[in-house]
């Protein structure tokens, strides 16, 4: 599976959850300690908006705090399905993976930024998934590929607050069940 491909897969995969969302569930916890399925969403509408002004060619600085607000409103779906959508026209545009990014830390190619984004979307559908109760199976061939990418980057996130320490899973655990167990999170 190609890198847009997973990040398609990826996206679905959210997607899927996030329409499975009950009216009473927005206030769940979730396997990411300090967000509520609501807080989730919203870091998930929040990566999405950024997308297409990085692609463009804007700065982490130009962009600003246009985005450091409650980005969901009153109708968290249709917030969703928005920034995704534009996010993922901005991805399949010419050249996407060709440009170089400006985050917050400084220049990063775009393809490796696709691979976080990716990553980000697949661990947070089995979050979501976890949380309201819903179908945590993720697309094999993407658990997978995004396995593959995590087992490259593990070593150099292991310091870094975003994830958990490592969960020890079977040695003949699925992919799926590793890389959720990687990223920290009891399969």
């Amino acid at each position: 599976m190609d890198l847009i491909q997973a990040h398609g897969v990826a996206m679905t995969e959210f997607d899927r959850r996030v329409r499975q969302i009950a009216p009473d569930q927005w206030s769940l916890g979730t396997p990411c300690r300090e967000w509520s399925v609501r807080d989730l969403v919203g870091h998930l509408v929040y990566e999405q908006l950024w997308a297409p002004e990085l692609l463009a060619g804007c700065t982490a600085a130009q962009v600003g705090d246009r985005f450091d607000h409650d980005n969901l409103g009153d109708d968290p779906l249709v917030s969703w399905v928005v920034a995704a959508a534009a996010a993922r026209e901005a991805w399949l545009g010419p050249f996407a993976l060709a440009k170089p990014v400006t985050v917050s830390s400084g220049k990063l190619d775009a393809e490796e930024y696709c691979w976080q984004m990716t990553t980000d979307l697949a661990v947070h559908a089995w979050d979501l998934a976890r949380s309201i109760g819903a179908d945590e199976r993720i697309d094999p061939d993407l658990a997978s590929t995004v396995l593959k990418y995590v087992e490259r980057n593990i070593d150099e996130w292991s310091a870094s607050p975003m994830f958990d320490s490592p969960v020890p899973v079977a040695p003949d655990a699925d992919d799926q069940t590793r890389l959720i167990g990687l990223l920290g999170r009891k399969p």
